[in-house]
């Protein structure tokens, strides 16, 4: 639930619903549905003819010159009979595409070197995240390290606290393997504490901390902890569940607040948990003792727990060398400076914001501001505070942030670049222009996977690409599944084809053993993580991660996100992906959040769209909205019912959960709020239980 957070108020007093934020294009996804089984197999183009008559021609005429006019001559004909091949095929095009795009692919493939080389030489010296994180205290260590509203936190103070509870769970007979669960809200103390578990080899689950009850008990129990850190803001939850933990799991109490220790006694006067505060005081803090195990570059770190938008959370595995990948490669692909001060409100149990952000302080040493809990009114009013160069986003906080009044420190800041995922094409120029960024970094990926992208030239929308000529050196690609299942498309031979440019297909990422670029480690889980492998890809015998997102190639490499699979839905003949009709939707609705999904109609086939608006305060007039949806989407897109919540969940990377919304569908006896249906003539009206059931009888038709 949205608490703690000043999004509910922004969102009502900073709506900005009038024509020059609203974009009116509709890009309609066009799937052609194949057998899932077998792809019919594609004609031979008049290029491919030509192209096998030329090529014995011009290698008789390349070696008739060669023998008898010498091999400067030979090899001057070698280079025009070349040139003439690649006009046939791929064409003239290709020359012009490899022009546009070889400042863009040039400039990340001397990044991709740079990340390769930095992760060579870790993996050569066996080095771990703590042993090139100390190597950054020996540096500066009187350098700010980590930062928030309470607290100012040097190198050596992260490390000595690192050390001191290395020390602790080192003398409770903790060792390499085990796996100790942190449950801690973002302060400084949450990084030194899983930080300090990695150096002596155990493992850290980092735990959401908005999970109650069974959640919070399967993420305990999947990640197979063996301990659980908690802060005493969360000892109530803890406790809850305590007597259903094995009996073999230690609790550990931190009170994260020096008020707290006569109030949070819960657990520790009943002998459940020890109080960490004062085995940590009694530690040794300048190094760890000598008898502890040293993890290697291979070994897992931390598991880091999906955001459950559709199920239990899964835990993934990072190892040291994938923390070292997932930093380096948005440093490097980015242009990050040693130098800057980054801004992440993120929570630091994910990896955007404890992997991406945190990482460019512990393995390069920049400074890293962090807030307990995301503000839209307060981003930019403390990134002018803290003097933050680069900032960070996920999910829908741009738009939350777009959604606020202006403020006189919308461009009072030194931030000259934003990164993360999530930022709509619909909103980017907006964002951009309002706010005075320079640089725009999208990237994406999932936590599990191994097939990450980025966006390194801020072209709008764009959340990556792949090289038109140079595609082998990082082999990711865009193939042919059914939108509804994800399920791979196979040809005659069983294996799966590459999209065409403009041809949405599911995402995947080769998967090469032992490389640390390539590898995928999967979950903890290995029936979950077997689920994510797709086999016979492109050749008998290789693997490749499957996402699970459909995503679209433009001609230039380009890519863009479509929609999950499973999110897109089939409608009078057409397919809708539900991601367009969001953005369109949110922004007629003065940037509020939306949900749209598929709903069944009796005796109807396909699904209809249905809208979820958050508005507890009704400012939403449904009139006008659904004239101005008639401008903006085609009738097949046009959610046919309205619901208006007056509560929203979210997850902790600031998505949207539609499962439950979805399963409750139209019915007004089962919805609390609001219900709206569009009439034959476009327009809506409240969906009251008698309208119901005329829909259920098939008396009012769609």
């Amino acid at each position: 639930m949205m608490t703690g957070t000043d999004n509910e108020s922004l969102l009502e007093d900073g709506s900005q619903g009038d024509g020059q934020h609203r974009l009116r294009i509709w890009q309609k996804v066009t799937i052609e549905l194949n057998s899932p089984e077998v792809l019919k197999p594609e004609k031979t183009s008049w290029r491919s003819y030509l192209q096998w008559i030329l090529a014995p021609i011009l290698s008789a005429a390349t070696g008739f010159i060669l023998y008898y006019q010498g091999p400067w001559y030979g090899l001057a004909t070698f280079y025009v009979s070349l040139i003439a091949a690649l006009l046939v095929r791929p064409g003239w095009r290709w020359f012009y595409i490899a022009m546009v795009t070889t400042p863009r692919d040039t400039k990340a493939l001397f990044a991709y070197i740079r990340v390769l080389l930095f992760i060579k030489r870790q993996e050569r010296k066996n080095v771990n995240i703590g042993d090139i994180f100390e190597a950054n205290v020996a540096r500066h260590p009187d350098k700010l390290a980590i930062v928030s509203e309470s607290q100012q936190w040097t190198f050596r103070q992260l490390n000595e606290h690192s050390n001191r509870v290395a020390n602790v769970f080192h003398s409770h007979g903790y060792k390499k393997g085990d796996v100790v669960g942190l449950l801690l809200e973002n302060r400084a103390e949450f990084v030194a504490t899983w930080l300090g578990l990695s150096k002596i080899g155990v493992i850290t689950p980092l735990i959401n901390t908005n999970l109650r009850g069974a959640s919070l008990q399967h993420s305990i129990t999947v990640g197979q902890c063996t301990a659980l850190i908690y802060g005493a803001s969360f000892r109530s939850a803890v406790m809850d569940i305590a007597k259903d933990l094995p009996a073999h799991v230690g609790l550990y109490q931190f009170n994260d607040e020096a008020n707290q220790e006569i109030v949070a006694s819960e657990g520790l006067s009943q002998g459940l948990a020890q109080q960490l505060n004062g085995l940590l005081e009694t530690a040794a803090k300048d190094k760890v003792a000598a008898g502890a195990s040293r993890p290697d570059h291979h070994d897992k770190l931390v598991y880091i727990y999906t955001s459950g938008t559709t199920g239990l959370p899964k835990a993934a595995v990072i190892t040291h060398s994938r923390y070292f990948f997932i930093s380096a490669g948005i440093h490097f692909t980015l242009g990050f400076k040693d130098q800057d001060v980054f801004y992440t409100p993120l929570p630091l149990y994910h990896t955007a914001g404890g992997v991406m952000s945190m990482g460019q302080a512990l393995l390069f040493g920049s400074t890293v501001v962090i807030r307990k809990k995301f503000s839209a009114s307060g981003y930019f009013a403390d990134c002018s505070r803290f003097q933050c160069t680069v900032g960070q986003y996920i999910g829908e906080m741009a738009r939350y942030i777009l959604a606020t009044p202006s403020a006189s420190h919308d461009r009072k800041h030194q931030v000259r670049m934003v990164f993360g995922n999530g930022l709509r094409p619909q909103i980017w120029p907006q964002f951009v222009e309002r706010f005075g960024i320079g640089k725009v970094g999208e990237f994406y990926g999932a936590t599990e996977g191994n097939a990450n992208i980025m966006n390194n030239d801020s072209t709008v929308g764009a959340i990556g690409f792949v090289s038109r000529i140079m595609p082998q050196i990082y082999p990711i690609s865009i193939i042919k599944a059914d939108p509804h299942t994800g399920e791979p498309l196979r040809n005659s031979k069983g294996l799966c084809e590459r999209c065409q440019p403009d041809e949405p297909g599911v995402f995947i990422g080769k998967i090469v053993r032992g490389n640390p670029c390539r590898e995928f480690l999967g979950y903890v889980d290995q029936k979950a993580s077997s689920k994510k492998v797709v086999h016979d890809v492109f050749s008998k015998g290789d693997m490749a991660f499957i996402s699970g997102d459909l995503l679209v190639a433009d001609e230039r490499g380009y890519l863009y996100f479509r929609d999950r699979t499973g999110d897109t839905f089939r409608w009078k003949g057409e397919n809708v992906s539900t991601s367009e009709v969001e953005a369109q939707l949110s922004n007629l609705a003065g940037y509020k959040d939306v949900i749209v999904y598929g709903v069944s109609i009796p005796h109807t086939e396909g699904r209809a769209g249905m809208a979820a608006i958050y508005d507890p305060s009704r400012e939403v007039e449904v009139g006008q909205l659904g004239v101005e949806l008639a401008k903006a989407l085609p009738g097949y897109a046009r959610p046919l019912f309205l619901r208006f919540l007056r509560k929203i969940d979210l997850t902790g990377t600031f998505k949207l959960r539609k499962v439950e919304l979805q399963q409750q569908g139209f019915n007004p006896d089962i919805v609390e709020d609001e219900l709206y249906y569009a009439q034959p003539n476009g327009v809506y009206a409240p969906l009251t239980s008698s309208i119901y059931e005329r829909i259920q009888r098939n008396e009012l038709r769609f």
